[in-house]
């Protein structure tokens, strides 16, 4: 029986960004959705209830819903949340991780850190 690849939704307004991402992922054997905004992402995810990422990399500001209120309305889900942002503040950083951030990464990140922190929210240590 073979195991089902893991896999990650991307919600960022910039395309170019979801675009990098997903490539990124793909080239480490993930596999990824990608969204243009959380409200597209939530819409998504309330429809489907079998509709479920291992993991989830938000922007946090984007048109309509920010990535905070995404997070907010997924609490309770399990599915483990990575921020990303271009622009870092701490107030907001400190909001994201006291809700339960796996991490929070500023742009341009390296993507190896990436990489790094979604295998880990994916298959965290015992």
């Amino acid at each position: 029986m073979s195991k089902v690849k893991p896999f990650v939704a991307v919600v960022d307004d910039d395309e170019s960004v979801r675009r990098a991402i997903k490539r990124l992922l793909r080239s480490v054997g993930l596999s990824a959705d990608t969204f243009k905004s959380g409200d597209e992402f939530l819409d998504m995810f309330d429809a489907i209830p079998a509709y479920r990422p291992d993991c989830i990399v938000l922007d946090i500001q984007m048109p309509g819903l920010n990535g905070l209120e995404v997070q907010r309305r997924l609490a309770g889900s399990g599915i483990p949340v990575i921020f990303i942002t271009a622009h870092d503040e701490i107030g907001i950083r400190e909001q994201a991780l006291a809700a339960g951030a796996a991490a929070y990464l500023r742009k341009p990140f390296d993507d190896e850190i990436l990489i790094r922190v979604v295998r880990a929210a994916i298959h965290p240590p015992p």
